[in-house]
This record gives structure tokens, sequence and C-alpha cells, in this order.
């Protein structure tokens, strides 16, 4: 009787234990991905792709090395408009069942496997289709040089599965070797160690030994050519552009020791950008060992690398420490926001990084209105249950998330949150964790019990709560100051000089975003004849003035708007101009025009993203 009851007692705590795991793994799951990992999950992938540009697809052979933790019969992958034609199991490639099931919106479909117990393999042969969300495929018109045509993807946010069969969630690792083969003519590049020039074969293999999530798989093949920078550091361009982009971002090799300075090694190896085609719709993407990164930054003055900064801090906040969903997304972009700033205030001085303070302040403030401060989209931990992922993609975990980390740094200071981020990092190393992670660490290793300094910073209401909490930390910056009181007397001293007293990028942005709410078209003339805003070079102000000639009715800027939005498909920056355009009947018609003229050139999330604003 006695064991009975102990053996009793004993089923009853596995099977709580049990039962506390699934709840735990239940807690974190990401709702974007079929995949059930803590069953069986991916940990390895070796990838032989060809490159087709003729048909414009990729066909070839994933093969997985899984864990099958759960000893079960079954693998589930995600997929959206892939073409699965055969899966085999281990190397000698014995055919299995496979089954697609319910296409969800934005979700795609999920890919039932049938494995065996001791299965350790699965090779799944598939090509993709003209569909797919991630890829984007250039004539040679729409690229730099109008020779050869170019192909790049963008997985952010559950866009891999477009063009890779995986478990399409940032909470899962893995490392990868790839086999890419494409027109001889042209260079692969992949988010891993890359080929510095073509070969005379067109076969390209990579090599990435970091586990990375899904979303930061990415591959690129075009007329590409490599100039190095330094030891590490280097940047790839279509012929045409590579000296410019060279010379844009000589200073790249200094973010990156600025960088370790701060938060530790650098653990990637090289740190190479890749300049695209102006149909890449982010400024930048973080891709591993190669950033991805919009032409747009070229300005020819070096006044736009800051965004290199944000990219590089992704090195350590988002691709070295990930959030493991999409609703934890702040955590990847409110903390490489940071570390953009400080490694912006390290290169750039403290001068700039106390506009660049302003600037992000008022972007929250703006974002919050536009949201309103009740919605729980302003929250840091948002819900995308249901929704498109890409919907978290939005300004507030970058400027929110920020805001937030800086209140932390004024609570306890500099030097003591500065250890604290570099020990964060280290401490979850090539790990995607949630924002209830975050905070377990947070307590256990900043507050420590003291109740004090935990109501000081409000940690639970900047994470949880909508809109911005009272204790956020002010911000100013004396040059700013200097551009304020110019705001209020140029109308009675007029514009003449004003374009030698206002000279840097942040300058010219403060004084634009802030011009008179009344101004006049010919008031908006004559600034636009002592800076030349409208045909300038720099991306940022076109855009920032273009609001406010949309605004304003300054139709002399017209034509140079409408080659703007056709010419860039840079998401965020093109729907800024189209929703204040949307504002008026007259000019949601203008819009709708214009988007019929530039959606060809435009990605996918980029169409999707305008047509929700246009209908």
């Amino acid at each position: 009787m006695k064991k009975l009851i102990l053996a009793t007692l004993f089923l009853t705590v596995i099977a709580c234990q049990k039962k506390e795991q699934i709840e735990k793994t239940a807690a974190v799951t990401d709702e974007h991905s079929y995949s059930k990992p803590e069953l069986a999950v991916v940990k390895h992938l070796d990838l032989d792709i060809k490159v087709d540009f003729d048909t414009q697809t990729i066909s070839g052979k994933a093969s997985w090395l899984i864990d099958n933790a759960s000893k079960g019969n079954e693998i589930i992958f995600d997929e959206n408009t892939l073409n699965i034609t055969k899966v085999t199991l281990g190397d000698d490639e014995k055919e299995t069942k496979f089954e697609l099931g319910k296409d969800v919106e934005f979700h795609g479909k999920p890919l039932h496997i049938t494995i065996e117990p001791t299965t350790t393999k699965v090779n799944i042969y598939y090509s993709t289709t003209k569909d797919a969300v991630a890829l984007q495929w250039l004539k040679p018109e729409q690229t730099a040089d109008k020779k050869k045509p170019f192909l790049f993807s963008q997985g952010e946010s559950v866009w891999s599965r477009t063009w890779i069969p995986c478990q399409d969630s940032p909470g899962i690792r893995f490392t990868y070797n790839a086999k890419v083969t494409v027109p001889k003519d042209l260079l692969a590049v992949m988010s891993a160690v890359n080929p510095q020039k073509k070969n005379d074969t067109g076969v390209y293999t990579f090599k990435q030994d970091k586990a990375i999530p899904s979303y930061l798989m990415a591959i690129a093949v075009g007329d590409l050519e490599f100039q190095s920078i330094d030891n590490r550091t280097g940047v790839y361009a279509e012929p045409s552009m590579l000296k410019k982009s060279a010379w844009e971002f000589a200073e790249l090799g200094k973010m990156v020791v600025a960088a370790e300075k701060l938060y530790g090694p650098y653990r990637w190896g090289r740190y190479d950008v890749l300049v695209l085609p102006p149909s890449f719709p982010y400024g930048g993407m973080e891709n591993p060992n190669l950033t991805f990164l919009t032409p747009g930054v070229i300005a020819g003055d070096r006044s736009l690398t800051s965004l290199l900064a944000h990219e590089l801090g992704h090195s350590w906040s988002g691709n070295l420490v990930t959030n493991a969903t999409w609703d934890d997304i702040w955590l990847n972009e409110g903390f490489t926001t940071y570390v953009e700033h400080r490694i912006g205030e390290a290169i750039f001085g403290e001068k700039e990084f106390e506009m660049q303070n302003v600037i992000t302040r008022k972007e929250l403030v703006d974002n919050v209105a536009e949201y309103g401060d009740t919605s729980p989209d302003t929250r840091l931990k948002v819900s995308l249950t249901g929704r498109n992922p890409d919907d978290g993609i939005s300004m507030i975990p970058y400027v929110k998330g920020y805001a937030f980390l800086r209140v932390i740094e004024n609570a306890v200071g500099r030097e003591k949150f500065d250890v604290f981020i570099k020990n964060y990092f280290d401490a979850h190393a090539f790990k995607s964790i949630t924002t209830e992670d975050f905070l377990k660490y947070y307590n256990e290793n900043l507050i420590k019990g003291d109740k004090a300094l935990a109501d000081k910073i409000k940690a639970e209401d900047w994470i949880y709560k909508p809109g911005i909490p009272s204790n956020i930390t002010p911000v100013s910056s004396a040059d700013f100051d200097a551009i304020d009181k110019i705001q209020k007397s140029w109308r009675e001293t007029g514009v003449a000089g004003l374009s030698k007293k206002i000279t840097t990028t942040a300058e010219k942005q403060h004084f634009i975003d802030h011009l008179p709410a009344d101004i006049t078209a010919k008031e908006m003339e004559a600034i636009d004849k002592e800076f030349n805003f409208t045909n300038g070079g720099n991306f940022i102000i076109k855009r920032q003035w273009f609001v406010q000639a949309i605004s304003h009715q300054y139709k002399a800027a017209n034509p140079a708007i409408e080659q703007f939005l056709i010419g860039s498909s840079r998401t965020g920056s093109v729907m800024m101009l189209y929703k204040e355009m949307a504002k008026t009947p007259e000019g949601k018609v203008w819009a709708n025009k214009i988007f019929d003229k530039a959606k060809s050139g435009y990605h996918a999330t980029t169409v999707q993203a305008v047509e929700g604003v246009l209908k």
C-alpha cells in the first residue's frame, strides 16, 4: 500500500511537471507558425537550389536535420504558395507521405510530414511560385545599371516560408549551408559567409554556423561587385554604385568598433552591406553578415549613414538576442534603436545624439497620436493574433521601446545600465526570448527587489499599457532651440541666408517638421528656393518636405513627389506621403493615379500597405 501511494505521488508529480512544461510552452507558442517545436524541431538546413530568372522561380531541395524530441510520427513545417513535389527521409532518401493543411491568410498552410521515431533528416523537394511574397524579381531596367536582372529576398516577418519550406518562427533557430546555382554572369550572396567576386561556374556555396531564425534567411542575386572598407567590413553593389557606396560607408568599420566597446565583441565574423535597387521595401534589413540597404541612404555627403548604426545594432539586439514571437518585436527594435543612438553618439558626437533624441520623441508622439493613446497597438507587448504580423512592425516598438530604455538608463545611471545591457546580450546570446523572459532577467539583475527603483521605472506600464507613461525622460537640443527661434522670426526677416544657419540633415528635418501650420504655398516656394528641398538629393529631407508640400498644396513639388513615389519602395516612407495625400478627395485621386504607375516596381509588402491606405 505504501509503495502504491508513493508510486501514485511520483506519477502525480511527473504529471504536474509535464503539465507545467506544456503550459510554459503554450505560453510562448508562436501563433503565426504551424510548427510544434516541442514535438519535433529543425536544427540545421542544407539547401541546394537553382535560381531561374526565365521562369522567376527558385527550385531544389531543403534538407533539414531535426530533433524528434517526442519520438512521434510527424513534423510540421510552414509553407506559403510553394510547390512541394516530394519528401524523403534520411540519407537514403526513403520517400514519405506529406499533406498540406488549410490555407490561412498571411500564414499559408501547414506542411504535415510523416516521419519515424528515429528520423533525424527530412528532405523537401520544392519550387517557388510567382506568388512568393519574399522574392522580388527585377528586370534589368529596374536596376541601377539597367543591364542585368536582379533578385532579392525579404523574410521578415513570416515570408521566408514563401521561398523555403521551414519552421517559420523567430523562436526557432538553426544553422545552414547552401549551394546556389545562378546564371554565370551574376553573383549570389546570402546571410552567411559570402564570396567577394564572381566565379566561372555560377555555383556558390555558403555557410552560416551561427544559429539564426528563419526570417533572417536571405538571398540576393545580381550583377554585383565588392569593395572592402577594412579587414572585416565591405560593400556589395552594382558596378555603377560601388565606389559611391564605399565612400558613403567609409566609417562602417569605426561603427563596429564603437559598438564593440559598448556591448562586447561582434560575433558574426564579417560585417558587409549590400546596396539594393530602389524597390527594396525597407531602409535596411539586418540579415546576418550582410545588411541589405536601400539606395536611398546614398546621399553623397554621408548624412544618412546613421541608418547603418541601426542595422549594425541588430547584430546584438535582434540577431544575437531575438524576439521569440512577433508580439515581442520591441525587444528587437527598441533595443536596437537604443544601440543605434549610442553608436551614433560615439561616432557623431553628443549634439547629434541630442538632436536624434528630439526627432525620435516627435516620432513617438506623432505615432501614438495617429493610433490613439488608448490603442492596444501603442503597447510595447502587442497582440497580433489573427492579424498580419507585419502590422507589428510600426514605429511604436522602435521609438517607445527606445524611450523605455532611456527611462531605465536615467533611473540607474548610464554606467550601470551599459553593464546590464552587455550582460543581457551575453546571457541570451543566440537565443530567442519573450518579453516576460526579459522582465524576469531585468527584475533579477537590475531591480533586485528594490521597490522604489521599480516604481520609478514603471516597466509594466511601459510594456503592457497603451500610450506614453508620465515618467518619460525629457529630451532637449540647444541646436534645435536655435532653429525654433528662427521659426518665430523668418516670416518677418525673410528666408535669405537660412541655408547657411541650418545645415545638417537633423537640423533641416527639424526645421521642416516645425514649419507653421498656416504656411502658404508662396512661403514654401521661398524656402524651397533657399534650400532646394524639392530637388535635393537627401532622401529623408525630401520625404519630410514632400509631406509638407502635400499638406499645404505646394503644387510646384508635385512632379518631384510623383518621381519620389515611383522611384522608391521604402514602405514607411512612401506610406507617409500616401497617407497625407489620402486626407483629401483630390489628393486620394492623385495618389491612386501615382500608385497605378508605381506599384509594378514596389515590393509586395509595400503594395499591401499602400492598398490598405487607399482603399
